[in-house]
């Protein structure tokens, strides 16, 4: 197979799964010689993207505005001057701008079209965009289902490409090092000597964090060696509620038992030094990386029982799963695993590299098409 040109597309690269994915794949495409290149209205990510081998070019194209529109001619010089092989779109709007333009490229020149959905977006005909692929990459089978539930499209164009963890980077064998400890007591002294109970989540209502408040709560008053990571940024917009769960907590009388560390860039540490991982969300996530980077480390999670991540602990660790908002249940699982932690398995199918690899066999299958 001939070496591709392809560019992804989506709104800024700033931190999440999305951003983490397009970076993944950026990086496998350079590494085996292909030509990456990522289109985003910019963010911290984008010196890590170039590092790595890829090109970014900066345009507000997830910017929601109709003033965005104007970007489809720059879009149509762009993808024909640098030979455009395929055109992955990764959210709704950067897809819109992508597949207007491509209908102004005249069929034998015209890239091929890639989406991947990466959630249950809402209903509608806005959203109907992310299945209109040549290939459609979902996520999960909870995402897959959702898919083909909602919309009218053919089963055969939708791949499921579970998400994956670097088994190098996230290993049971692997722990912070001397000078990481230092820096990390010398900033929160409360977290020594204290079984850690880590929630990465971004502050939002869903991500569950008033249960996991509640937990540290109802394990206080058994555990007196307990304290809880809220690990996740606070976005423009989350404020209030970020005051709400610190009241929450004060109501409580655990604040001194629970630590907002806000945006972190080195949670696998933070989750190799804990002694038990949390996916307490409320509604259900569409996969979800935690649970596998956790148990990677050796670290056991307890999850509530839906969506992608339900899949996830059901073939590494179905005694982690809690029915959804079942908090004397997570509480007696905490309690039962403070006491004797389970075995974690050292091995399971979500590896960074078969996704990475069935990635890349999607842009290759939709290569030998007629577009």
């Amino acid at each position: 197979m001939s070496k591709l040109s392809v560019v992804q597309v989506l709104p800024a690269l700033a931190s999440g799964g999305v951003e983490r994915g397009t970076l993944e794949v950026g990086q496998f495409l350079s590494q085996q010689g292909h030509r990456s290149m990522v289109i985003s209205g910019g963010g911290r990510l984008v010196k890590t993207l170039t590092e790595q081998g890829s090109e970014h070019i900066q345009w507000p194209i997830g910017h929601k505005s109709l003033l965005t529109l104007r970007l489809i001619p720059k879009l149509r010089r762009f993808l024909l001057s640098q030979q455009i092989d395929i055109v992955h779109a990764r959210s709704r709007l950067p897809a819109w701008i992508c597949y207007l333009t491509l209908k102004t490229i005249p069929r034998a020149q015209r890239p091929h079209f890639v989406t991947t959905v990466h959630g249950p977006y809402s209903v509608n005909a806005y959203s109907a965009i992310m299945t209109k692929g040549e290939k459609v990459i979902v996520i999960s089978e909870m995402i897959r289902d959702y898919v083909l539930r909602h919309y009218r499209v053919n089963s055969e164009r939708l791949q499921l490409n579970y998400r994956g963890v670097n088994a190098a980077e996230f290993s049971c064998a692997y722990q912070p090092d001397a000078t990481w400890l230092a820096r990390w007591y010398q900033q929160f002294p409360q977290t020594r000597n204290k079984l850690l109970l880590c929630l990465p989540a971004r502050i939002t209502r869903w991500k569950g964090q008033q249960d996991f408040i509640e937990l540290i709560a109802t394990l206080s008053q058994r555990h007196v060696n307990v304290h809880g990571l809220i690990v996740g940024e606070t976005k423009p917009g989350k404020t209030r509620y970020l005051q709400e769960l610190t009241a929450l907590a004060s109501e409580l009388s655990v604040e001194s038992l629970i630590t907002f560390t806000g945006h972190r860039s080195d949670l696998r540490d933070i989750m190799a030094t804990s002694h038990i991982v949390f996916s307490l969300s409320t509604e259900p996530e569409a996969f979800g990386r935690i649970p596998i980077e956790a148990i990677s480390l050796g670290k056991p999670v307890i999850a509530y029982d839906h969506g992608g991540v339900s899949e996830q602990l059901n073939i590494m660790l179905p005694d982690g799963l809690i029915a959804v908002g079942d908090k004397s249940a997570v509480a007696d699982k905490c309690l039962q695993w403070l006491e004797s932690l389970p075995a974690v398995p050292t091995n399971h199918p979500f590896t960074l590299q078969r996704m990475l690899e069935n990635t890349l066999t999607v842009y290759q299958s939709v290569m030998v098409r007629p577009k």
